[in-house]
């Protein structure tokens, strides 16, 4: 199966990012709404990943200051193909944009697998809706796709 990312304005798109977000993040994860959605998404940019057949599948942002996430994906769908065309766009963007660095916040048993990916972490482990969560950086010069296991 192909899938393709596009990049689009949350002002025209949001229907099509919130559907994918509340039912990986709201229903799934059970993260609050209101935490889920913030003034961030005005100003981010953001990816839509579609199959073959146009379903809209997966959707993840950046924000101006590097930071990568909202990294959805519906769960039939979750394997290598997609975070690999997902994580592309949004370097691609970030490249663009002529950031150096890219930022992640994750969970804290997601850290190790963003270390794999080049991250280092930054700061103290933070909560976060009722999560602890840590930040890390990574230089776009030192981000690999190659040893990346994307299975998360």
């Amino acid at each position: 199966m192909a899938f393709y990312s596009k990049n689009v304005d949350w002002g025209n798109e949001q229907h099509k990012l919130k559907k994918i977000r509340e039912k990986v993040f709201v229903c799934q994860w059970r993260i609050p709404q209101e935490c889920e959605f913030d003034q961030d998404d005005s100003v981010a940019f953001h990816i839509l990943v579609v199959d073959e057949h146009d379903r809209h599948i997966a959707t993840g942002r950046i924000t101006p200051k590097g930071e990568i996430g909202r990294i959805a994906v519906e769960p039939e769908f979750r394997g290598p193909e997609v975070y690999q065309v997902l994580f592309n766009a949004l370097l691609n963007i970030a490249r663009q944009h002529g950031m150096e660095d890219v930022l992640v916040q994750c969970e804290l048993e997601g850290v190790n697998y963003y270390k794999k990916q080049g991250f280092r972490p930054v700061g103290s482990v933070f909560m976060e809706a009722g999560i602890p969560r840590q930040q890390l950086v990574c230089s776009l010069k030192e981000f690999s796709l190659s040893r990346v296991e994307l299975t998360h």
